[in-house]
């Protein structure tokens, strides 16, 4: 089996690419050891020293590490147990619900939200996937034209993340919703 890594925007993420399936029922984020118990990958992952998040993509693992930890030590340790846990026939995701994805509004301004989800199902999951990470709908707070989004994978904690936020993500809002006027990060 041949692992390829891609390098990502954020320095602490790397990119890991099997050549096969990985989350096709949607991506999973892991941010702990105790959040990767519902997955066998990911919690044999989180037993290598440095790393600090697994984030599972349709055809992809982005793995974040300790700032502390350099590549060249952790690379060899996550591409054997990234390796081992594809070729052993255990579950990659064990008991792990699917996620729903985006959080649930119940407000008034219900048609915005469904514009803004689809604008970022269409338009900006599938850009920010290719760098190992992904954006959901958190909440929007229509007083003030607001949307709220939360940054998973590669996209958490990634130095060009208010520039992505900003730049793509605003103006792309912006032109379709004239009611939003700003986007914000969650944690």
């Amino acid at each position: 089996m041949f692992i390829q890594t891609e390098a990502t925007p954020n320095p602490n993420t790397l990119k890991f690419l099997p050549g096969r399936e990985i989350s096709p029922g949607g991506p999973h984020e892991f941010e702990n050891a105790d959040a990767a118990e519902a997955s066998p990958l990911a919690a044999d992952l989180f037993l290598i020293q440095g790393v600090t998040g697994v984030f599972l993509g349709e055809d992809f693992i982005a793995i974040t590490k300790d700032g502390a930890v350099e590549w060249d030590h952790v690379k060899p340790f996550l591409l054997g147990a990234i390796m081992d846990g594809l070729q052993s026939g255990r579950p990659i995701l064990g008991d792990a619900e699917t996620e729903s994805g985006h959080a649930a509004y119940a407000g008034d301004d219900g048609e915005i939200v469904k514009e803004i989800i689809e604008l970022i199902d269409t338009r900006v999951r599938p850009a920010v996937a290719q760098d190992g990470g992904d954006i959901l709908f958190h909440s929007f707070l229509a007083e003030s034209g607001t949307v709220r989004l939360k940054m998973r994978g590669a996209c958490s904690g990634c130095p060009s993340s208010t520039m992505t936020l900003k730049a793509g993500i605003e103006n792309l809002l912006k032109h379709y919703i004239p009611e939003i006027q700003s986007v914000e990060a969650v944690a």
